[in-house]
């Protein structure tokens, strides 16, 4: 028995690690899944951007009564930024300092019909 658990131990540790799968978004940026709609998230300087589809298509759903936030961690600086309704299908907010490559940015999002969910994106 303690043979199959130290062979079992033995093939886990040699298995790699999956990194996070993102699908690309229609703009490039990170899609993920949440609360029944795909997120994709873009950074540009101290601006974070949320463009909002249906799931699995890339089809935009208007933003208007979304309440949304994303806390940035970057290192050992936190920020938590709000994001407002901006265009058709966008939610924006302004961070203090820019967003660089390797941060990890959780957004929390609250649909029109009330659905909410949380999803977590690490900046490349």
């Amino acid at each position: 028995m303690s043979r199959i658990l130290l062979i079992l131990t033995a093939l886990l540790f040699a298995i790699p690690a999956a990194a996070e799968d993102y699908e690309k978004g229609p703009n490039g940026g990170l899609m993920l899944d949440v609360a029944g709609i795909d997120a994709e998230l873009l950074t540009s300087g101290t601006t974070v951007t949320i463009n909002v589809f249906k799931a699995f298509s890339p089809t935009p759903v208007s933003t208007k009564g979304y309440s949304a936030a994303v806390l940035i961690t970057s290192g050992a600086g936190r920020e938590t930024v709000t994001l407002a309704p901006s265009g058709e299908n966008s939610l924006k907010g302004d961070a203090k300092s820019s967003i660089g490559s390797g941060t990890t940015i959780t957004l929390t999002i609250k649909t029109s019909e009330g659905k909410s969910g949380q999803v977590k994106y690490k900046t490349r």
